[in-house]
């Protein structure tokens, strides 16, 4: 008469495992390791990257002169030099925060600005530091620069997603997304300019920098569209280097 070992059924105080129990126990390890590291693979493969985003020290504590404007969120525009073309640089402070108290004072006069980049692709943010890393400069005897007026390319409706500059560009990684969403938040609300980050270019560029239609902050509406995919329409304008999408429509891009 056949054991149960031998008949294939197996009884725990028996020392000898079955040998289709056992085939059949191997196989299964084989293959749910086997399907672990595939599916691994595939979940890293199609993960976004966080992007090349870092900090740039371009200015080795040294400052940028330009112009202030303050709509819809700091910008120091800094003319040409000859070799240099002119700039159009977005402004934001440390932390979750941006640097608007401190620009509107000097609103279409001449500033001189310090700090730190993030540096993302075409997108910049200058993070400005404390003290007098914002104040007015000294232009006497100088000629206000003349600067080039805003260029309209148009009416555009496009795809992608609203984020904060400082993160976009480098600060946070990831910096874009879902998970990322409660500190671009936090970072649009303290004051730091919206991004939207495009998945078709607009004359070579992704990265815009997000008003409302008559050229003021961000809707407020488009807080709670952060980090997933949205449907803008509006006009884009180009101011200098720096590309401005005015919003006048929205919707889900699930549902665009």
């Amino acid at each position: 008469m056949l054991k149960p070992a031998e008949r294939g059924f197996f009884v725990g105080y028996f020392k000898k495992v079955p040998a289709d129990v056992r085939a059949l126990m191997i196989g299964f390890i084989v293959f749910f390791i086997a399907g672990m590291a595939s599916a691994s693979v595939l979940l890293s493969v199609n993960t976004d990257s966080p992007g090349a985003g870092s900090y740039a020290d371009e200015l080795y504590g040294e400052h940028l002169i330009g112009t202030m404007e303050v709509k819809p969120y700091p910008i120091l525009r800094v003319p040409g030099n000859g070799t240099a073309p002119p700039r159009a640089i977005m402004l934001a402070g440390s932390g979750k925060f941006g640097v608007d108290d401190r620009a509107l004072p000097l609103a279409g006069k001449a500033a001189r600005v310090g700090g730190i980049f993030v540096k993302r692709g075409d997108l910049e943010m200058l993070l400005v530091g404390g003290g007098d890393e914002l104040k007015a400069a000294d232009q006497q005897g100088s000629a206000a620069p003349v600067l080039s007026p805003p260029q309209d390319l148009g009416r555009w409706r496009l795809t992608g997603e609203i984020c904060d500059g400082k993160c976009g560009g480098g600060a946070m990684k990831p910096g874009t997304g879902l998970a990322h969403k409660a500190c671009a938040n936090l970072c649009i609300s303290g004051g730091v300019p919206p991004v939207f980050v495009s998945t078709a270019p607009v004359d070579g560029r992704i990265f815009f920098m997000l008003a409302s239609k008559d050229g003021g902050p961000m809707p407020a509406a488009l807080l709670d569209k952060t980090s997933v995919p949205v449907v803008l329409e509006g006009n884009i304008e180009r101011r200098d280097d720096l590309f401005i999408f005015k919003v006048e429509r929205f919707a889900d891009g699930a549902g665009a």
